[in-house]
Order: C-alpha cells, then structure tokens, then sequence
C-alpha cells in the first residue's frame, strides 16, 4: 500500500462538511448510493459512480477503471485534463501506479505530496497538478477487484478515518453494481441466445423444405448471433451455399455474386469445405489482414473480402444422425464484437440441427443457471458480523425466470444490527432489477437512519417518486441488545418466527400493513423485549407454500419444525429446517435467515 498522508482538510476542499450541513451531504451521499444501487445498465453505473458521485464529494477529477485481464481499461472520466484519456487508456495492473496497486491489492492508496507521489510513481510525472491529492479505491469487497475508482482533491486533501469508511463503502457499492450489470447483460445473452436457438428450432421443425428451412435459420442468426450467416451443405458436386443472410439486402446480393466468381474449394484446409469433412468447429477471434491475403484468389478477390470488413468468424458442422450435412458460418463485421467460446458453444448447438436437438430439460437447466449466477450476484456471499450467528439459505426455484428475494445483515458499529428479508412481487429480469434497487435503497437510507420507521417510510416516499409499479414485501428490524429491544417494521411480509432456547416457537405479535408500491400505510414500528438465548427466524414466502395446499398450512408446518434452530449449530439447522418445511419442486425462490447472538456476548436470542 502506498504512503498515506492525512493533513487537516483546508476549506472547501473534498467533501468535508461544516456539522449543520452534515445532514445534507449524507442526503445527497445516499441519493447516489440509491442511484447506483439502481442501476441497470454500465451507463448508469458510470454516471452514478463519476459523474453524481463527484459533485456530491466535490472532487477535481473522478476516473472508472475496469479490470480486463491483466489490463485497466479507462472506462470514463470527469474534468480529465486534455490527453488523459489516450494516455491512460490502458494499462497493466502490475505498473507502478496508485491505481494498479489499489487493484492488486484491494486497499486503498491516498497520497497527498505531488514530490512524494511522483517519487514513489514515476510514471505520474507532470501528470498531477500542484497541490492535488490522489485518492484510489478498489471496486468491490472480497475476492479481486473488478475496477478502481480513481479521484483527486484540491487542496492536498485527504479523507480521514470517517470519510474514508464512507468513500470505501460506495467503492464496494460501485463494484457489486458493475457485477450486478454484469450478470444481468450475461443473462439477457444468454436468453436472447436462448430464444433465438428455440426459434430455430421451430424454423427447422415448422417446415419440410429443406433449403426453405436453412434461409429461415439463416435470416434468425442475423442480428442475434452473426452479421453474416451462410448455410453450406454437402451436393454432389461438394459443399453449395444455400442461404446468406444480412441486414442489408444489397450485401446479400453481393455475397450471393463473391459466391459465384469465387466458389468454395471442396479441398480447403480451412472454413466451410474443411469443417464438413472433419466435423470440427472452426473458431477465428480476430480475422487478420494475412488470413485474408491467405484465403484470396486474386487480387480482386483480396480488394473484396477487404471491403467486407470481416472482424470475427466460426464456423460449425450441422449435424443430423451421427452424419455431418454442412456447415453454418457466421461473421461479425459491422457489430465489432470478437467471438468467443461462449459463442461456439451456442452456434454448435445451432448446427445440431440448428437446435431442434436441443429439449426443454436442457433449456431449463441452462436458464435456471443464469437465474442463480444472476441472484447470487446481488445477494450476500455469506454474513460474518462479530458478535452474532447468522445463517442464510437461498435456492431458486423451479421457474426459469429469475426471481426477486432479496436479504441482508448490517452492522451499525454501536451493538446494534439491522436486517431485513424482501420479496419483490413477479419474476424475470424486471423482478431482479427492482430486488437490486430495493436492497440498495434499503442499506442507502439506514445507512443515515436505521430506524425501523424512517426507512421504510423512505422507501414509500421513493416509489411514489419514482412511480414504481411492483409491489414487494419487506420486514425490516434493529435488534439493540443493550436495551433488549427488538424494533421492527413490516411491509405486507410473512411474520417473523422467535424460536426459544427450549425449543418453543411462535410468530412474532405484529400488526399487517400493506405491502410497498400500494399506496403507503401506517409504518410505526413495533417495539418487542429481548429475552436470552432465542433465535429469530426471517423468511419468504417460497418456504411455506406448496402446490395443492393453502400457505396456513405451509406456515403452521414450518412453525412446527422452528424448533430445530434453538440447535448449537445454526447453519445446519436452517438447512435440515429448510430441507424438511420447503418444496424442492416449487416454482418460487426459497430464502430464509436466522440469527441469534454469540454465545460469548452474553446476549441470546430474541423473543416478543
């Protein structure tokens, strides 16, 4: 890590605040945090993380940085000094500067003497105005880094050990919403690539014309897989192009002309003519100016294919019965997008006839995948908070699509802890981008305010705001064992379950309010005594219900086998509870979190 400086903050400098305006910066501070926690897209990402977020800090320069490889690509900036961007448009992660340390090691680097910074960091020379500081944080908690949020200060300054915690924070915010986005555009390719292989498949199946079914594919691949798609088949004569595809009816035609002039050598080592007689993908990432020189005919044929502007090509077998019949090519040009393997596991399945071969149980399997990459992208990886055991349980459900729990466990550093457990209402990638707002928004607005109350009267004020349509439930509470007192807020969700140390169970006594998104209710918070040596038990509704019978049945079954958490190992018994109440085969997500306090703490468990 590098020499850390922390001089006294001159005024006006970074964001600092006099004490009367502390309330509207950490207004503002959360307002952004809510935005990035909302963002659905890397555009979002940037102007919440770059743009919002320097003017909320009031720093001088503000740069993203995402870890590619062993590169950081410079994604954005804000008030970067002319010729920033093309010298630092990339660069490795072991070079010797803040940024590149910050992602190896996943500290923070902050220095603040423009002698000692470019000292230490040669590279920097002349690059740092006087009497500037440089601030880089690492995007993300635990694991690698995925970026490094880069900033400068006026002044010299230099966050203290207050301002630093903050500015640490939203740099994990900031990297778990670039993963989150990440996901969701891992998951929207992969349905889109999903449909596309079900539409195929009917094309193939809808007709008994075999060339009328191969154009059919052809014209589905464009856009969605290739800007270019041609179908070769095996004739008497050799392999014969009997479908091109493009956006642009006129490059059809001239393909169809290049076809003509120049027809496919049935000895080719390489391409269609090869892949039928081998039956073997063929995967070029990058199609060089020398694999075009290699493949041309003539000079003509060179000044042709150069014209295309080919960027990218596989080609696959298509397959039927053990038998290779052609070869599917696809190209991307115009979208300057390089294949991948990803991308030939996908065109492969298309040449197993065109993905007629592939059936429901594979379908469901690859997209109930993505539903959990995509869930446990925005969900706790587990919660280790001193002083108390928490267990978490989360599966999806049988249901394809995506669902919305979501849940969470936040120490407030004063012996206090507020969690919260939310469903919201629906399933897709709509009901995953709004669990994602809401878990933000919710560790956002009790990161100024943890009450019970003001957070969830927060929320209501947000989708009256935002004009929000779904509706999700949520149960929110602070458990404060110095004053044995459990608060907690419920918003249209299933009621808690208190498990005593002897076994007994029951459901926490609280009064039903409307979900959030219908219209706002009362939300005064329920304050209940703590007792000793109980457990609390938060759960969804994927838990109690089951195909064939109402949820109070669910519900009652689930109070009876509570019991089993008043069990030393916490965990364990959350998953033999889950294992015996749920229903593997249900359509909804499962979640639940027990918690209860450490027995060293001399605090136990909680009870109304």
């Amino acid at each position: 890590m590098a020499e850390q400086e922390t001089p006294a903050s001159p005024a006006g400098a970074g964001f600092s605040a006099p004490a009367g305006a502390d309330a509207l910066l950490l207004q503002q501070l959360a307002h952004v945090t809510t935005e990035l926690g909302a963002a659905e897209t890397m555009e979002a990402v940037i102007e919440a993380s770059v743009n919002h977020m320097a003017g909320a800090i009031r720093a001088a320069v503000t740069t993203l940085m995402l870890r590619d490889g062993d590169q950081l690509v410079l994604v954005a900036g804000h008030n970067l000094q002319p010729g920033t961007e093309d010298r630092w448009s990339s660069f490795p992660v072991a070079a010797n500067n803040p940024a590149s340390e910050a992602a190896r090691t996943g500290r923070p680097v902050y220095m603040a003497d423009v002698a000692r910074i470019e000292e230490r960091y040669p590279s920097l020379r002349g690059q740092v105005p006087a009497g500037r500081s440089v601030v880089d944080l690492p995007l993300g908690a635990g694991g690698r880094p995925v970026g490094v949020l880069g900033l400068t200060f006026d002044g010299g300054w230099l966050p203290g050990p207050q301002e630093l915690d903050f500015l640490t924070t939203f740099a994990e915010a900031t990297g778990q919403a670039i993963r989150r986005v990440r996901a969701m555009d891992e998951a929207r390719e992969k349905t889109r690539q999903l449909t596309f292989l079900a539409d195929a498949s009917l094309a193939l199946s809808s007709s008994l014309d075999y060339r009328s079914t191969l154009t059919n594919v052809a014209q589905l691949a464009v856009p969605t897989l290739a800007d270019w798609c041609s179908v070769s088949v095996v004739q008497e004569n050799g392999p014969a192009t009997l479908a091109v595809a493009h956006m642009d009816p006129a490059k059809v035609a001239w393909a169809w002309e290049l076809e003509e002039r120049y027809p496919p050598d049935p000895d080719a080592l390489t391409g269609p003519s090869n892949v039928i007689r081998t039956g073997r993908s063929e995967l070029y990432s990058e199609i060089s100016d020398e694999m075009l020189v290699a493949g041309a005919h003539d000079e003509e044929h060179l000044r042709l294919s150069r014209e295309l502007n080919l960027r990218s090509a596989l080609v696959v077998p298509l397959s039927a019965r053990g038998r290779t019949l052609g070869a599917i090519t696809l190209v991307r040009a115009e979208s300057m997008v390089r294949y991948t393997e990803a991308d030939l596991a996908v065109a492969e399945d298309l040449g197993r006839r065109a993905g007629v071969a592939i059936d429901n149980a594979i379908l469901h399997g690859q997209a109930q995948d993505v539903a959990l990459q995509l869930q446990r992208a925005v969900l706790p990886e587990r919660l280790e908070i001193p002083g108390w055991d928490i267990a978490s349980h989360y599966a999806p459900g049988g249901s394809a699509e995506v669902g919305g729990d979501f849940y969470d466990a936040v120490d407030l550093s004063d012996g206090r802890l507020a969690l919260f457990i939310g469903d919201v209402m629906g399933h897709g990638l709509a009901a995953a981008a709004a669990m994602a707002h809401m878990r933000a928004a919710v560790r956002a607005f009790l990161s100024s305010e943890p009450d019970p109350s003001d957070v969830i009267a927060q929320l209501d004020t947000m989708f009256t705001r935002l004009g929000l349509k779904q509706l999700v439930t949520l149960v929110y509470a602070v458990l404060d064992p110095a004053a044995g007192q459990l608060t907690i807020a419920n918003a249209g969700h299933l009621r808690p379950i208190v498990v005593a140390a002897t076994g007994q169970a029951e459901f926490a006594r609280l009064p039903t309010r409307r979900p959030l998104g219908a219209g706002g209710d009362d939300r005064t918070a329920t304050v209940l005594r703590v007792a000793p040596d109980e457990t609390l038990l938060f759960y969804t509704d994927g838990l109690v219900e089951r195909r064939g019978e109402g949820i109070q049945e669910g519900l009652a079954r689930l109070l009876l086998g509570a019991g089993v958490l008043a069990e030393r190992d916490l965990q364990l018994a959350l998953t033999q509870l889950v294992g015996a109440a749920g229903d593997c085969d249900g359509d909804d997500d499962v979640t639940a979190l027990a918690i209860r306090a450490a027995p060293a703490d001399g605090f136990g468990r909680f009870a109304t």
